[in-house]
């Protein structure tokens, strides 16, 4: 039987990743893997995990399973950080999934058996495996414009009109805020016209939030989620709690559905149904020590001071890196990158300069010429700004 299996394309970062690491270089830089770097290199635990982890180890009496939805509390406090109160909770349904990406493979598999053959409109460009989970499962894909190549930001007007010739009860998949891979994102005003075509066409947004607190902070990158919340009928968010807690091993996310009160119950029994199908019980350390954190006044302040510290060390970075290139090469080309938001923006180089980059200075990146700006620190920005000029 395994004879006829076929092999399947690599994935580009974690091929990446592997080249970074075969590199006997001791200058190289790593500027691909799409994780959250101190300025050492590594990737902390942030303080209020280890507090909360030490709380758990002393007071937790059970390993036994959670139910098929995980601990209703931490749904509830996902819900809260990235809601708010922007809709009823009666309206509000929601499981614990194996991370970001397991949300995401959810809410595919819950548009496809509630609306078998509808069409999900996805950025272009977007997180690759938003695309690679979508061929797997054979559902239909529009790509949208989203990034404009030439001023480094949103086509609001590219966008606008393509999402225009979206059929009622199609997907709408939507990055809540530091668009992954081009970290170019919707201005409030910008999500406000998204929210009158939804209104218009009876499309629904799905909108995959993976960095909340990475951008302009944690109300404001939940702003434009908040807005739709507010203003359709139905409503699925895929939230991460990889970045923001720093807990990528722990595999811990949400998924969190929007709809009429009527319907939450059957909504919720979907949901804990494809849980079932799925992996059964979401595994439950992270989501615990998330939930010990948001519910705590103590460890709550800890892990947002800590966040916000990330954030505006994310900031100077770009702003850094911004100021350097405008040096180096004696241009505003790059001067994007101080406005867009999050860990990535994407350079605009070609893959054959991309190319030169890892081959004379040993700076690693993904070939569409994506940075991770977590992955750079005050030593690298010259490097780097040097490198690229080098190459344009």
């Amino acid at each position: 039987m395994f004879a006829a299996l076929k092999p399947q394309p690599a994935d580009k970062i974690l091929q990446l990743i592997g080249q970074f690491k075969a590199d006997p270089r001791a200058d190289k830089i790593d500027l691909g893997v799409g994780v959250y770097k101190d300025a050492t290199g590594l990737t902390p635990i942030m303080r209020a995990v280890k507090a909360a982890e030490k709380q758990l180890w002393e007071a937790e009496t059970t390993k036994t399973y959670t139910g098929l939805a995980g601990d209703p509390a931490f749904n509830d406090a996902m819900a809260e950080l990235v809601l708010g109160n922007s809709v009823a909770k009666d309206r509000v349904s929601a499981v614990a999934t194996p991370g970001g990406t397991g949300a995401v493979r959810q809410a595919f598999e819950l548009v496809k058996m509630a609306k078998p053959g509808a069409t999900v409109w996805v950025s272009d460009p977007t997180w690759p495996n938003h695309l690679s989970i979508l061929k797997h499962l054979g559902m239909p894909v529009r790509l949208y414009r989203y990034f404009d190549a030439e001023t480094r930001g949103v086509d609001v007007a590219g966008m606008m009109a393509d999402l225009a010739g979206a059929a009622k009860d199609d997907l709408i998949l939507l990055h809540g805020c530091c668009h992954n891979p081009t970290g170019a994102n919707l201005t409030l005003a910008d999500w406000g016209a998204v929210a009158d075509l939804l209104e218009k066409t009876g499309a629904v947004p799905m909108i995959d939030i993976a960095y909340q607190g990475f951008g302009d902070g944690l109300d404001a990158d939940a702003a434009g989620v908040r807005l739709i919340a507010a203003r359709v009928p139905e409503l699925l968010i895929a939230a991460s709690c990889s970045k923001n807690f720093g807990i990528y091993r722990e595999r811990t996310g949400a998924l969190i559905a929007v709809s009429d009160a009527a319907g939450r119950e059957v909504t919720q029994g979907n949901l804990a149904y494809l849980n079932r199908q799925n992996y059964s019980f979401p595994p439950d350390h992270g989501a615990r020590l998330v939930t010990m954190i948001l519910t705590d006044p103590v460890l709550r302040r800890e892990w947002e001071a800590e966040l916000e510290e990330v954030r505006l060390g994310m900031l100077k970075l770009r702003e850094a890196m911004a100021a350097e290139l405008r040096k180096a090469t004696n241009s505003d080309r790059f001067d994007f990158i101080a406005a867009h938001r999050g860990m990535f923006s994407r350079l605009g180089l070609s893959e054959a300069q991309v190319e030169r980059l890892k081959a004379e200075a040993g700076i690693y990146m993904v070939g569409d010429s994506r940075i991770n700006i977590a992955g750079l620190n005050d030593r690298t920005v010259p490097v780097l700004a040097t490198a690229i000029a080098g190459v344009l």
